[in-house]
């Protein structure tokens, strides 16, 4: 029927479709006047009034202050109500689950720190799940009840098909068929999840490197070897949830490995993942190797090779980017990406030197010339790629004034 509500052209939809314009914008520009808001959307004052009029009287902004230092009296200037909705994210790995909670205009208000050792069953895995967000809520001085959506991270992915955890067999207690069952049945919000290095990519394409950027590679290197797709400013994600997997991909200079989901490696991770790196690191003959996890480990030597001048180092970091490289050029080959992102500890540690270096081996091994940058989002990627994906169902859901 003509003019009920969600029909298009109908004078309800298009002040939504207003209403939201004002929204991204006082989100990007921060507070606005009402005469600039007017200026940025194309409204006339009085349309702007009312509009500003009827986001104050549904919580969606605020009156904050005026302006100051122009001729002409102050001007009333406006914001997003903070408050108006929280979203919450969560990046789960073998050893810890970290939580956060942000408000809607994506500023950070609670975080907390779960460490997780031992081998949890599922029953664990939800007290670990409900405890870690618990723990940001109440830093944020919250209720469990005032998180509007909440994205989990995990290194593998669900199967949408199954509902089962793939690719991640190291990521004990979270591979039971009623897992996603029990944990719905826990929170009281609705929950979504998403591969880690996925999340890392929604991050650098919204706040960091790949901004403005539709079809873009994102290589990841820290616990493990990953990479997220990007093709038509969508991540792409595949049948089973496993696009970018790229750790198990048979690779020249690795033994190829067999029944990979089993072994949790594959040709590429054995040749330039992280626990690569300290060995290749023996075989140049460089003696002052860290101990600690793997990770932190291949970071700490990249980042001192970068430095140095020559020698054994500079050998390493040249081996590290063949290594690199070699995989990088089966990716870039077949999809023919605009951009290439390294994100992850044990990439980003090498900075422009190594990035440099890939660069140049890249162009050698492959027919495509896609740019390479360094990922820009290095505080905690993938919690903020989580905190990003669930801001912006929940911007679409309490952002809708056409209801």
């Amino acid at each position: 029927m003509a003019g009920t509500a969600g029909t298009p052209g109908t004078p309800r939809v298009l002040r939504a479709m207003n209403d939201r314009a004002a929204l991204d914008l006082l989100l990007e520009h921060g507070p606005l006047s009402r005469t600039r808001i007017g200026k940025l959307t194309g409204l006339s004052k009085p349309t702007a009034s009312q509009l500003l009029a009827r986001l104050e009287a549904a919580g969606l902004v605020l009156a904050t202050g005026t302006s100051e230092g122009r001729p002409g009296p102050n001007a009333q200037l406006y914001e997003v109500n903070p408050a108006a909705a929280h979203a919450a994210g969560l990046d789960v790995t073998p050893e810890r689950v970290l939580a956060a909670v942000a408000d809607i205009t994506g500023r950070t208000v609670g975080e907390y720190e779960l460490p997780t050792p031992g081998r949890p069953s599922a029953k664990s895995v939800v007290r670990q799940v409900t405890d870690a967000l618990d723990g940001a809520v109440k830093a944020a001085g919250l209720a469990r009840d005032d998180v509007h959506r909440l994205v989990i991270g995990t290194p593998g992915a669900f199967d949408p098909n199954t509902g089962r955890l793939r690719y991640a067999s190291h990521l004990p207690g979270w591979h039971s068929p009623t897992l996603l069952d029990e944990l719905a049945a826990a929170l009281p919000m609705p929950v979504e999840y998403e591969n880690d290095v996925n999340l890392v990519a929604v991050a650098e394409q919204r706040l960091g490197a790949a901004r403005g950027h539709d079809d873009f590679v994102l290589l990841w290197n820290e616990g493990g070897l990953g990479a997220a797709l990007v093709l038509g400013g969508r991540l792409h994600r595949g049948w089973t949830g496993g696009a970018g997997e790229v750790g198990f991909l048979p690779v020249p200079g690795a033994p190829l490995v067999r029944q990979v989901t089993k072994a949790n490696s594959g040709g590429y991770q054995e040749l330039a993942g992280s626990q690569a790196v300290p060995r290749l690191a023996r075989e140049l003959g460089i003696e002052e190797i860290p101990s600690g996890p793997y990770a932190e480990v291949a970071a700490a030597l990249v980042a001192t090779a970068a430095d140095h001048g020559g020698g054994p180092h500079r050998e390493l970091l040249r081996a590290y980017a063949t290594r690199l490289a070699t995989g990088l050029a089966s990716l870039v080959s077949v999809l023919d990406p605009e951009l290439v992102v390294l994100s992850g500890c044990s990439l980003t540690s090498g900075g422009e030197v190594l990035r440099a270096l890939v660069q140049a081996e890249l162009e050698e091994l492959a027919a495509a010339r896609p740019r390479l940058v360094v990922g820009d989002v290095r505080q905690h990627p993938v919690l903020r790629g989580a905190l990003e994906s669930a801001l912006a169902t929940t911007r679409d859901e309490v952002f809708d004034t056409s209801r």
